[in-house]
């Protein structure tokens, strides 16, 4: 009985209380306003790669100090950039692998993915590196030794093992950060450790001259050649690694700025369509001195075969494509010159007319628009 006397109180009390206020969200501060207008992150790789300091110059280009800004996001590679880009709350760009964009699409990673997965922009090359212990001479040497390929779901892990595969070279991975790797290389644990990243890689840029390691040469066979581009690794790149006059035959990968699946007309669609517009209307004064060098070799008129472009950048390039072409182009076009000059040195091959290397830079630019594959 005293219980339901308690009760009966304290019911007959709560009655007497005044009613409770409907809920209302509070509007945030001004100040919380103010800080997120026109925010866009950013996913890059790790620091020990390029494409931070890539997003290190957008950070620098974009940021009026009013209505737009870039957020870099530090992340683990490719593969799993592509399920942050999907999946984590707030990631609306990122810097993947080209490679590993078509990995995920062949695996049926993340279902769906040439649907949701646009792209804003080709970037650069990154370069495949290889380092070695002094005595692994050549690549076959490496067969059933410890080779580093990056942490699980990094770019390097899906190219390196593709790569290993097309050489038919059977070798044993480990799957540390690269950092440790270089670590475990140096006191003689694993015999390589591989990498791709952007040259000159801030991972390879400290290593002494006399530190007992060196990059190995990727043999360029056919089917190499047919699935990567052929490049090399110059003193000019890495001067305590690569001597002079003795560069390094590897091979490079696309990369890639993605965006994410936003919802047209959202606040966060509308920060990436801003963001699309300071990129590329700025994009002339990133190839600037106090830049990354790896912006003298994009195109942002480029397209990546097989994969749908972000409409707001489409409709950017379409409206301004004679701006957005020419400039870029003669710095590309010397590039090529200087590939097909180094290819003929390392070949022996005969010297190309400039007639002959027009005509091949023609072919080479309408393959690289996607025009013939």
């Amino acid at each position: 009985m005293r219980y339901l006397f308690v009760a009966a109180a304290t019911a007959f009390a709560v009655a007497l209380l005044p009613p409770l206020a409907p809920s209302v969200s509070a509007a945030p501060p001004a100040d919380v306003v103010i800080v997120n207008r026109g925010v866009v992150q950013l996913e890059t790789g790790r620091a020990a790669g390029t494409s931070v300091r890539i997003a290190e110059d957008l950070v620098n280009l974009i940021d009026d100090g009013a209505t737009r800004r870039v957020l870099p996001v530090i992340g683990k590679g490719s593969l799993q950039n592509i399920t942050d880009l999907k999946l984590l709350r707030g990631i609306d760009m990122a810097i993947l692998q080209a490679d590993v964009l078509d990995y995920a699409r062949q695996k049926n990673f993340l279902p769906g993915i040439e649907y949701w997965a646009n792209y804003i922009a080709k970037l650069y090359n990154e370069e495949f590196h290889l380092l070695a212990r002094r005595d692994i001479k050549r690549v076959a040497d490496l067969a059933n030794q410890k080779v580093n390929i990056d942490l699980h779901g990094a770019g390097t892990e899906i190219t390196a093992s593709r790569l290993f595969d097309l050489l038919q070279i059977t070798v044993t991975p480990t799957y540390d950060d690269q950092e440790l790797a270089l670590e475990k290389l140096r006191k003689g644990d694993i015999a390589a450790l591989a990498f791709v990243a952007g040259k000159p890689a801030p991972l390879f840029c400290s290593i002494p001259r006399d530190d007992g390691l060196h990059f190995l040469a990727v043999p360029l066979n056919p089917s190499v050649t047919a699935a990567y581009v052929p490049t090399r690794l110059t003193a000019e790149d890495y001067p305590d690694l690569v001597p002079q006059d003795q560069p390094i035959d590897t091979v490079a990968v696309g990369a890639v700025l993605a965006a994410a699946n936003l919802q047209v007309g959202s606040e966060r669609y509308r920060n990436l369509v801003n963001f699309v517009d300071a990129f590329f209307t700025g994009f002339q004064s990133l190839l600037e001195p106090g830049h990354h060098p790896k912006w003298h070799e994009v195109n942002i008129m480029a397209e990546l075969p097989g994969w749908r472009r972000f409409p707001p950048a489409e409709q950017w390039l379409q409206r301004n494509a004679p701006v957005a072409a020419v400039p870029n182009l003669q710095d590309l076009k010397t590039i090529f010159s200087r590939f097909v000059d180094e290819r003929q040195q390392a070949t022996g091959g005969l010297p190309m007319t400039q007639q002959e290397k027009d005509q091949l830079f023609g072919q080479f630019e309408a393959w690289q628009k996607g025009q013939i594959r």
